[in-house]
């Protein structure tokens, strides 16, 4: 699989990475067997890259992702971890004595001594124009405890914030088919300062996959069922923002632009990896095919200029409106 350095981490990782919140929680319960089954497909397909976070399943995706690795030393995985939401979020929580416990637990889970890339999980506002904050993490950095350090965002303007930081080697932000302001000057503009991009809810949860109808039911612990109106976290983690019915329309549009031999999802996929300044695009997986099947859409030709500005019309008709000013 192609491999690309993200960012100032001087690191390669593959295009096509593996996001593992659906291997922690949230996403409706998966047995540790079929967990590892994914991890281990992932890597037999070239993935390079896995991005967790101390939250998911508090820890369950890094021990499993550490378990993994203490099996397959020879895996050559590059780890992304994510801290922060364990706690109350108010600027003040985020400070070095936190960050060294935070630190020294993901340490734990995953089993090493030097965590590959720790992004601050998606903080409050004010948390990316903090010296405190990133001189924190800076002494992260020359303890030994991580090698590097990256920003998860919600929106453009605190992505672009984060950008700024010399010290920030990547940025993670939703991006995908339904969610194209990040186009505009975030991908641009961490192109020009050398920072990577990890982009996240690729298939805008599972809506650009084309399986869902106006009456798939998720099940009660499944995000997509209790998070839908924002109660439980920003609502952009869930379908993107999107309202359900609205993203069903228009997911049925879009996988009408599929190229033969290419589903809806990887055809998702593949637009992320041909946008200028993208890292590598992070789709969770819930089973080995699933795992597969986002693994092979690096190996897809290039969508052509017609589907590229299909998608364009698509979101400016249909999406644009929810989503665009919001985030």
């Amino acid at each position: 699989m192609e491999q690309r350095v993200l960012g100032r981490t001087g690191r390669s990782v593959s295009v096509v990475g593996l996001g593992t919140w659906q291997l922690g929680a949230d996403w409706g319960e998966v047995r540790e067997e079929d967990a590892l089954a994914v991890l281990d497909a992932s890597v037999a397909a070239g993935v390079t890259l896995f991005d967790t976070a101390d939250v998911y399943g508090d820890g369950r995706s890094e021990r499993l992702i550490g378990r993994y690795l203490r099996e397959r030393p020879d895996a050559g995985v590059f780890v992304a971890t994510k801290f922060g939401r364990r706690v109350e979020q108010r600027p003040e929580h985020y400070r070095l004595a936190n960050f060294r416990d935070w630190a020294d637990r993901s340490r734990v889970n995953l089993g090493v001594e030097r965590l590959d890339l720790v992004q601050l999980h998606c903080p409050p506002t004010p948390v990316y124009s903090s010296d405190e904050v990133f001189d924190a993490l800076d002494t992260l950095v020359a303890e030994e405890r991580i090698a590097a350090y990256g920003v998860s965002v919600e929106t453009c303007a605190e992505a672009l914030t984060a950008i700024a930081r010399p010290g920030v080697a990547s940025v993670q932000i939703i991006l995908n088919a339904f969610r194209l302001k990040p186009l505009e000057e975030v991908l641009p503009a961490a192109a020009a300062a050398g920072v990577g991009i990890l982009a996240r809810v690729p298939l805008a949860s599972g809506l650009l996959s084309g399986r869902y109808t106006e009456r798939t039911v998720f099940a009660p612990d499944d995000h997509r069922t209790y998070n839908r109106h924002g109660k439980s976290f920003d609502q952009g983690e869930t379908f993107s923002g999107v309202d359900f019915a609205t993203g069903v329309a228009a997911a049925a549009d879009f996988a009408a632009l599929a190229p033969e031999g290419a589903s809806p999802a990887q055809t998702a996929l593949r637009w992320v990896v041909q946008q200028p300044g993208v890292t590598s695009v992070i789709p969770g997986a819930r089973n080995v095919a699933q795992a597969g099947a986002n693994a092979a859409a690096a190996e897809l030709a290039p969508l052509p200029q017609d589907v590229l500005e299909a998608v364009r019309g698509l979101y400016d008709r249909r999406i644009r409106a929810q989503v665009h000013d919001r985030w």
